[in-house]
């Protein structure tokens, strides 16, 4: 089974190899969907905290 990653706006499991995705400060973030992508790159700061 693949490792999972937690979308950090829903915080939902998603599998990395099926989701989309968004990197901030050369992280990569997985995400459910495309409106939590959206979310999270119009506030990252919100989701990865300080």
């Amino acid at each position: 089974m693949a490792e999972m990653a937690t979308d950090p706006v829903c915080k939902m499991q998603v599998d990395p190899q099926k989701s989309v995705s968004s990197s901030y400060k050369g992280q990569t973030y997985y995400f459910c969907c495309d409106a939590c992508k959206t979310s999270f790159e119009k506030e990252p700061q919100k989701y990865v905290g300080a």
